[in-house]
């Protein structure tokens, strides 16, 4: 007594041929899947970020300031020299001097 299904041509299929017979099946039927990734929420307080904000610009303007310094005298009336040369002309300090208000009494 034979087993299984009667095959539905005129030889059966092949392991390979039932494989991607199956396979072809499970992608028709499911969706696929999207998996979404959430921003790390930034726990820090407003005045940490401001802190870490000012230290990143001061950074940057260092590097800038650097930059400017090592151009050769053939660019430095370049749209490059203009740009960092506002940049470093930038008076960070008086925003170092703020201090941002801590809110709801908690001074």
């Amino acid at each position: 007594m034979p087993r299984g299904r009667k095959p539905e041509g005129e030889y059966a299929l092949s392991n390979a041929e039932r494989q991607a017979r199956h396979r072809a099946r499970l992608q028709a039927h499911q969706p696929r899947v999207v998996v979404k990734r959430r921003k790390p929420v930034d726990r820090r307080s407003r005045p940490q970020r401001w802190d870490d904000a000012l230290a990143e610009m001061l950074a940057v303007q260092a590097e800038c300031a650097a930059w400017f310094d090592a151009l050769p005298e053939s660019l430095r009336d370049s749209a490059t020299a203009v740009a960092l040369q506002a940049i470093v002309d930038l008076d960070l300090d008086a925003l170092a001097e703020v201090e941002p208000p801590r809110g709801y009494g908690r001074d």
